[in-house]
């Protein structure tokens, strides 16, 4: 936005009523969804929508947290602030789209956690720590975006992702302005000196390092104009899907002492894998290490037309017999070597 506001200004523009939500949104992105519900612990919860996307025929899992527009809306949402079944259900359906190698898309916009006593009696905490605990593992990529407001551990427990982003009038923050302001200097309504303090706008985070980027508003987001951002946010989307670069364990050999057939043997061990979750093994290429004398594989995963490559800094090959000779100079420093 062309217009400089305040810290607190933006605090206000995230909580509007009339800005876009997660549904907004997703109705917008996504050519198809799938909504899911229930933790298979306790219950089903408002405030955080799951489901699978589509897009041009790939598919996602999207966690996102929804506000209501008006009272009974609210009352199904509970404002926005989830239960801990609510953190249960994304867990259960991260950890099935972990299993069918879906990434993972989710909408940050909360208050904070419900805190009231029956949510605490059913583990908040524990279930937070344990959204958190599970998404620093997954082995799909994750991207996040705060598309309001960026509440507490409440935000936070959806937000652990290979990449967050957030929009240009959204805010994240460990509470708060009012909390902030109570807490520090005991007078709830300095609120708007709290947020300036507190750094929760989308500049300053990024500045701090705590989020990867901002999807720019040129005019404040709202219903009007909510086809635009839904744009930006879908390129963002398929962008960090086609970029995010997955590691694969396997041994480490010694340079002098590894074969072509060693090679191989680790290329065909990879395809048999891949194939088990039927996706393409076209392009071939391995990283030699240097400067420990090592040589590892990587993949960058291209999720959005499931191809699979092998990443060195060396160029692209592939791993047919026309590069046989080429893959021996590179690890073995001589190509007229037999296997």
């Amino acid at each position: 936005m062309e217009q400089i506001l305040t810290p607190w200004e933006r605090v206000k523009i995230a909580r509007d009523k009339d800005r876009p939500y997660s549904f907004d949104y997703i109705n917008e992105i996504f050519d198809r969804f799938l909504e899911l519900h229930g933790d298979r612990f306790y219950g089903d919860d408002g405030a955080i929508v799951g489901g699978i996307g589509e897009i041009n025929g790939s598919y996602f899992t999207i966690i996102a947290q929804q506000k209501g527009r008006n009272v009974k809306q609210n009352i199904t949402r509970n404002f926005g602030m989830p239960s801990p079944e609510g953190y249960r259900k994304g867990i259960r359906l991260m950890k099935q789209a972990e299993k069918f190698n879906r990434p993972i898309i989710c909408f940050v916009d909360t208050p904070g956690a419900y805190p009231g006593i029956e949510a605490e009696e059913r583990g908040q905490g524990e279930a937070i720590a344990k959204s958190i605990f599970e998404m620093s593992g997954l082995k799909v990529p994750v991207l996040t975006i705060v598309i309001g407001e960026g509440g507490s551990g409440g935000a936070l427990a959806n937000a652990v992702a290979n990449k967050v982003l957030m929009l240009e009038n959204a805010m994240y923050s460990i509470l708060s302005p009012e909390g902030f302001a109570t807490i520090l200097w005991k007078d709830g309504s300095r609120a708007d000196e709290a947020a300036s303090v507190m750094k929760c706008t989308s500049h300053k985070l990024l500045e701090l390092g705590i989020i990867d980027g901002i999807i720019e508003e040129e005019q404040q987001a709202s219903l009007e104009n909510v086809d635009i951002i839904a744009e930006e946010i879908k390129k963002e989307i398929l962008d960090v899907m086609v970029n995010i670069e997955v590691a694969i364990d396997y041994p480490e050999y010694d340079v002098e002492d590894v074969t072509y057939a060693e090679i191989t043997g680790m290329l065909e061990s990879v395809e048999k894998k891949l194939h088990k979750l039927e996706k393409s093994f076209d392009n071939g290429k391995i990283i030699k290490d240097n400067d420990v004398n090592k040589i590892h594989l990587v993949f960058n995963q291209d999720f959005v037309n499931n191809n699979i490559y092998i990443s060195t800094s060396d160029g692209t090959y592939k791993s047919d017999t026309k590069n046989k000779s080429k893959l021996k100079q590179i690890f073995l420093g001589d190509s007229s070597k037999e296997d």
